[in-house]
């Protein structure tokens, strides 16, 4: 922290949520060889669509338009590990595919749709497991109001 020289923020991580066929798209990372939705860091000077929208296509080949914000999760307010040395909010988009097709990167080893009932070990880092599921929730009922905590 020794480079911070002005008042501290959170950075915020975005995770989208595209479906094919009522099937979730997850990538496998390489960091630790488990699951997680594709996202990453919001970068300056993008909306948190866009970031969304690029995190995705660099992690899984598939081009997306984010569709609505689902949830923004404080991430010290859940068990997620291993614990971070700043301030991280998550922001979840429900994503339509508009085109692509899953390729791998630097990031990610596999990619690939899971059914509800058949998730992979997810890496809790970036994912819970109650967060897939209120994400399947959100794709289900296109009217509930965004999750904050």
């Amino acid at each position: 922290f020794v480079r911070e020289k002005d008042y501290a923020t959170p950075k915020v991580d975005v995770r989208g949520a595209a479906f094919r066929e009522g099937r979730i798209l997850l990538v496998k990372e390489c960091s630790d060889g488990k699951w997680a939705l594709p996202g990453g860091w919001a970068d300056v000077g993008e909306s948190p669509s866009e970031s969304v929208e690029r995190e995705v296509w660099e992690e899984s080949g598939f081009t997306v338009k984010a569709e609505r914000l689902a949830a923004v999760y404080d991430r010290s307010k859940h068990p997620h590990r291993p614990l971070m040395h700043y301030h991280v909010y998550k922001l979840f988009f429900i994503c339509e595919i508009t085109g692509g097709e899953p390729t791998t990167s630097n990031e990610t080893e596999e990619v690939a749709f899971f059914d509800e009932s058949s998730l992979p070990e997810l890496s809790i880092t970036k994912i819970l497991p109650e967060q897939i599921a209120q994400m399947f929730e959100y794709y289900r009922r296109a009217g509930l109001p965004v999750y904050f905590d």
